[in-house]
This record gives C-alpha cells, structure tokens and sequence, in this order.
C-alpha cells in the first residue's frame, strides 16, 4: 500500500506555512477592505472619528476578536463550533448568579466558570473523537444545551452585579490613558486581545504543533498515518474555542453590566465564524492566519458601527453584513482558482 504522507513526527515540514504567499496577500486584501470601509464611513459620518466611538469600536473588535481566535482554531482542524453563542450566555449567567444570588468570592466565581469553559470544550473534542459525531451535530446540540441550562439556574431572570464588583467590572470596562492623545483611551480588552493573538500566533507559526493543527486541516488521515496523534490535537482545538467563549462570556457580562440568558450571545458564534472565515480561515481546514481573523473582526464591527452612524435601519445590518462577507468570499475563492490553474500550468 502506498503511504499517505511524508510528514515526520516532529518536524512536520510538509504542510505550507500559516502565512504563505498566498495567505499574504488575503491579509492584505482584507486590511484593504478595511481601509477602504473606515475611509467611506468616515466619509459620511465625521462622527466615526471622534474619541468615543473610536474607544467603543476598538473594545467591541476586541471582544468578538478573542471569540474568533477560538472559533479560527476548530475551523483549522476542519471542525465548526456552533456552540459559542450559549457558551457565552451560560458563562455570562453563571458568573454574576454566583457572586451576587450565592455570594461566592470573585476568585472562585471566576475558578468556576473557567472549569465549566474547560470542561464544555473537552466534552465536545471527547464526543467528536470518541464517539464520532459529527461536529455539527455536536456543537448544535451544545447550543441548545447550554442557553436551556443557562435560562433554567437564573429562571429566565436577568442576572447583574448589582453595583458591586465595579473593581472586576474593569477587565471590560477599564481604559488606559495614552500620553499625548486628549479624548482617547486604550480599552483594557484591546490588550487581552493583544496577548492573546501573540500567544496564538506564535503557536501556530513558531512550533511544531501548529504545523500539526495545519496538517490535521489538510489531510488527517494522512496526519495520522504520519504519526501526529490527530485527536488530541482535536480536543485542544474544542478546548481553545470554549475557552476562549468563557472569556468574551466574562468580559461581555462585565462589559454590559447584566445577562438576559435568553438572549445573551445570539448569533455571536456566527460573527466569530464569519470574522474567521472573511480573515482567511478555510472552512475545509488547513489554512488560517490570526492576523487575518483579528482584522475579520474589525471589518465586520466597522460594518456594523457605520450602520448605526449612518442611520440605516438596525433590521438590515445583518443583510448588509451578509452580503459584505458573501462578496469578500466569493472574491477569495476566485482568486484561489486562479491561482490553482497558474501551478497546474507550469
């Protein structure tokens, strides 16, 4: 029989890098996007650059640019995660119901809801490798799962920190003074965002066990014939994502100040998905570039901003998004077949 692959255990130099030529010019092409979608609104509405529009578009990228990190690094493994959504209004319940209705302390609330983070990811890696269920169908039912036991421990009540805890309340809502620049302030979740994209991306690109997620992406039962033990690297990436869920559930709580679990986090795993996928994340797994989903995040939250500036009705903003993303996507799948027919030719 013919062997499948020719990666090495512990080199894994076959699959391309995260950022190739081509991955190069997607992050490019979407920063383009980006300039050219701040340049236009800003055109139309001189608001878009005042201080604090500015502070709220930065600490909403960076909200939904951590939940897409997770969400990039199951869609690199080929897998979906529909459950993030639920993550966050289970976390974003949990996390206020403790502290005020049990009168936990911060440290444990917190310990807490990081275990029920760690635990719903490995729950649905363990499923996906064990079992076999397909990661949709995982996920889906995950999302069902937890917004009902979310809505069930609250009683379908909204849960708030009742004008305690405004020193945790920071983590969201907290800003950092830039010296020299009056009007403006860093928010404090642009530099979780920071450290956790250098933390991924130095994962992904620097060790060998990124170049093990891209190989899972590409090809994974020519990983596992190579020797890469594929389903922990299955379980990590359902880990990460659920993870990263219980963060933006934190931060989103804090942030708003209260938790409706019926609504909290509706749609949100789309966002992240599209955010991923705009930034060059393939659904067929295999590619992706941090960079590039952070950036994804941005455009999708300047979109919606300028909707709101521009005073366009807020029942559309999902149809213009939509077609925003369906366009840069469909422009990305041209340009990969054109660049699929130069290799072929030469």
């Amino acid at each position: 029989m013919t062997k499948a692959a020719t990666i090495e255990p512990g080199t894994a130099t076959a699959p391309p890098k995260v950022i190739g030529d081509y991955g190069r010019w997607k992050v490019l092409g979407i920063l383009g996007l980006l300039v050219a979608v701040c340049v236009f609104t800003g055109t139309l509405s001189s608001s878009f650059y005042g201080g604090y529009n500015l502070e709220n578009l930065i600490r909403r990228t960076s909200l939904y640019g951590i939940l897409s990190i997770g969400a990039a690094f199951v869609i690199i493994t080929g897998g979906i995660d529909l459950s993030m959504g639920s993550v966050i209004a289970l976390v974003g319940g949990l996390l206020p119901w403790l502290l005020t209705q049990r009168g936990w302390t911060t440290p444990a609330a917190l310990a807490a809801v990081a275990a029920v983070s760690l635990c719903i990811g490995l729950f649905h890696g363990l499923y996906v490798t064990r079992v076999g269920i397909q990661p949709f169908i995982v996920t889906l039912c995950g999302l069902l799962i937890y917004r009902g036991i979310a809505r069930g421990f609250t009683g379908d009540q909204t849960q708030g920190f009742q004008n305690r805890h405004e020193a945790l309340r920071q983590l969201a809502t907290g800003r950092i003074p830039l010296p020299g620049i009056d009007g403006f302030a860093l928010p404090v979740p642009a530099v979780l965002l920071l450290v956790l994209a250098i933390i991924a991306a130095v994962f992904l690109n620097r060790t060998v066990y990124g170049r093990y997620f891209l190989a899972l992406g590409h090809n994974e039962q020519a990983a596992r014939y190579s020797g890469i033990r594929t389903k922990p690297l299955i379980v990590l990436a359902y880990v990460i994502s659920s993870s990263s869920a219980g963060l933006c559930g934190v931060l989103f709580v804090l942030d708003d100040g209260s938790a409706q679990p019926s609504l909290m986090g509706n749609f949100y795993e789309l966002w992240a998905i599209a955010a991923a996928v705009l930034g060059g994340c393939s659904l067929r797994g295999g590619e992706g570039s941090v960079l590039g989903v952070i950036i994804g995040a941005a455009v999708l939250q300047v979109l919606r901003n300028g909707i709101t500036l521009l005073g366009i009705p807020a029942r559309l903003d999902f149809a213009v998004v939509g077609v925003v993303i369906l366009a840069g996507v469909t422009v990305d799948e041209a340009v990969r077949r054109i660049a699929a027919r130069r290799r072929a030719a030469r």
